[in-house]
């Protein structure tokens, strides 16, 4: 199970709690996170922002795939930059189709949808995105805080982060390592 890799893409405006939670748990859990930078290796200034500093472009990081999963945070422009970024658009279909796991926080399963993955699965936004994403019945709607459909998990926002960052854990390495990351965490249950 050791070797998992994670690619979390960062773009200006991601909501940092969604960005920094999922790749500190992944971390954690051993998973060898890149936090990619959609524009480059620049500094990436947050929607509340938080600056943070990733640790390569999504071009250079994706010459280092592929990964067991890809990250998009949420945040309504970081998932707007997402969205309109012809070059997350081919690293989820490539991941969609080496049938890899996309996970997706908040405003960002909205990118899910821009790029036309996952198109059939049962998701999960933030309920403000809820209806911008039912727009065309591409999707069948939850209000879970976690949904998990086949390859794709999406999750509803800041609140949610650490329960869909175990997830991601979870579905990656097992129930087991989830728990034992989970445990000092001092989660609430």
């Amino acid at each position: 199970m050791a070797g998992k890799r994670a690619l979390v893409i960062l773009s200006k405006g991601a909501e940092e709690m969604e960005t920094v939670i999922p790749v500190d748990v992944m971390r954690r859990a051993g998973i060898a996170v890149t936090l990619a930078g959609l524009a480059g290796k620049n500094p990436v200034q947050c929607s509340r922002d938080v600056v943070l500093c990733p640790d390569a472009s999504l071009e250079d990081a994706v010459k280092q795939g592929p990964y067991d999963v890809v990250l998009l945070p949420g945040g309504a422009l970081g998932a707007q930059n997402l969205s309109e970024s012809p070059a997350v658009k081919e690293v989820l279909k490539e991941q969609e189709a080496r049938k890899g796991l996309i996970a997706a926080i908040c405003a960002g399963p909205t990118a899910l949808l821009a790029h036309g993955i996952g198109f059939g699965s049962t998701v999960t936004t933030h309920p403000a995105m809820k209806d911008k994403m039912m727009n065309g019945d591409h999707y069948t709607y939850s209000e879970s805080r976690v949904q998990k459909d086949g390859n794709i998990i999406t999750s509803r926002g800041p609140g949610t982060s650490f329960e869909f960052a175990l997830a991601v854990v979870e579905e990656l390495l097992g129930a087991e390592v989830a728990a034992q990351v989970k445990a000092p965490l001092v989660l609430k249950d």
